[in-house]
């Protein structure tokens, strides 16, 4: 991929706002480690640039896409492997297996499991515990299979410039894109334009996922970028899904870039930026995904209470009310859907998302944003 012109640099304060969005210290925050050793090595030790930041190195995200079903070896260790296909959301008869370092095959495992299968296709993030290589099957009836070889960890480093003061929404404590590594070029096609550019619409609904990748994961900020690759060039969205994610640590992630005003997910007059996370009902639906797997456990309790905070402070800066049905009406094609307030993925089409257990705990999410 040509790299285009740098863009802009994102949020380097999180002080802007003429809404009041980002909240003063003294409010609650989320967390008191910010910035962990598996995210990034502070290349600066002084106490900040003249604009507020901090310069810390990442590793650059390495990847390879590949169609069909041939063997694919690659020549760094492999994190994940991103597996999309169309025809249909089933996947049934899908299989993957990796090549170890040794070059000893492993099983062939299934791609059943608790990914967003929508219908009309299906797509998984498949660690992959540093194989050298893999082979996919695509599901019965599929076609338009592609995958994707990551490496999120092991890459040469880049030098990034991140805030130096934690960056708060009306007091909870978030990692801006900078904070977890995201490279902006990911936006960006290769004559240097944004691949989607952002649109803004005023808010209506929020929408929790997970992202049903492993649960007990050692580096979760390497899990965030490599949903991001996965879903701003294999999926050819030009950003993550979600508007934010949060880890089992309770660190709070800020995702779908927004612009550079200091306002997660917002523009400054308050409009929602529309994201990726529910096909054909994204405009005005915010998304919050869980890193994990929650189908048959829920998830820990310092992601739950940053999941409340989160929310709170979202819906009581927007004026709604969490235990409300409402009707969600799609700005740009009128398409309606009578959902909760606060949904879960399923409630707007047929999938796993977010997963049985934490679905069920959706009841008790709305009784806890509404309280004090």
């Amino acid at each position: 991929m040509t790299v285009p012109p740098t863009p802009p640099s994102h949020r380097t304060s999180s002080r802007l706002s003429r809404r009041g969005l980002i909240g003063a210290a003294s409010a609650v925050a989320v967390g008191a480690v910010v910035t962990p050793t598996v995210m990034a090595a502070t290349t600066d030790d002084s106490s900040g640039d003249a604009d507020g930041s901090t310069t810390e190195a990442f590793p650059k995200t390495r990847a390879e896409a590949a169609t069909g079903e041939a063997p694919v070896e690659t020549a760094f260790p492999l994190v994940y492997v991103g597996v999309r296909w169309s025809g249909t959301g089933d996947a049934a008869g899908g299989g993957i297996r990796l090549t170890a370092a040794d070059g000893s095959l492993g099983a062939w495992k299934s791609l059943s499991g608790s990914g967003c299968s929508e219908g009309e296709g299906g797509a998984l993030l498949i660690p992959a515990r540093e194989a050298s290589g893999y082979e996919v099957k695509a599901p019965d009836g599929a076609d338009g299979l592609r995958s994707l070889a990551l490496d999120t960890v092991h890459g040469p480093r880049r030098e990034v410039a991140v805030p130096a003061d934690t960056t708060r929404v009306r007091g909870v404590a978030y990692l801006s894109r900078a904070a977890w590594g995201a490279d902006e070029s990911l936006r960006f096609k290769p004559d240097g334009s944004e691949n989607t550019p952002t649109a803004y619409y005023p808010f209506q609904t929020i929408t929790v996922h997970h992202t049903a990748t492993p649960n007990d994961d050692p580096d979760p900020a390497a899990t965030v970028r490599a949903i991001y690759q996965f879903h701003a060039v294999t999926n050819d969205w030009g950003d993550i899904g979600y508007h934010f994610l949060i880890d089992e640590e309770g660190r709070i992630y800020e995702g779908r870039y927004s612009g550079d005003d200091g306002i997660p997910a917002h523009n400054a007059d308050g409009k929602l930026v529309t994201a990726f996370h529910v096909g054909g009902f994204n405009s005005g639906n915010l998304g919050i995904a869980l890193l994990g797997t929650l189908v048959d456990q829920g998830p820990t309790d310092a992601a739950r209470a940053s999941l409340t905070r989160l929310i709170r402070v979202l819906v009581r800066f927007h004026g709604v009310d969490p235990k409300a049905q409402v009707t969600y009406v799609n700005p740009v094609n009128g398409t309606k859907k009578d959902v909760p307030e606060i949904s879960g993925h399923r409630d707007w089409m047929e999938t796993e998302c977010p997963g049985a257990t934490m679905y069920a705990e959706l009841a008790a999410l709305r009784d806890a944003v509404g309280g004090r």
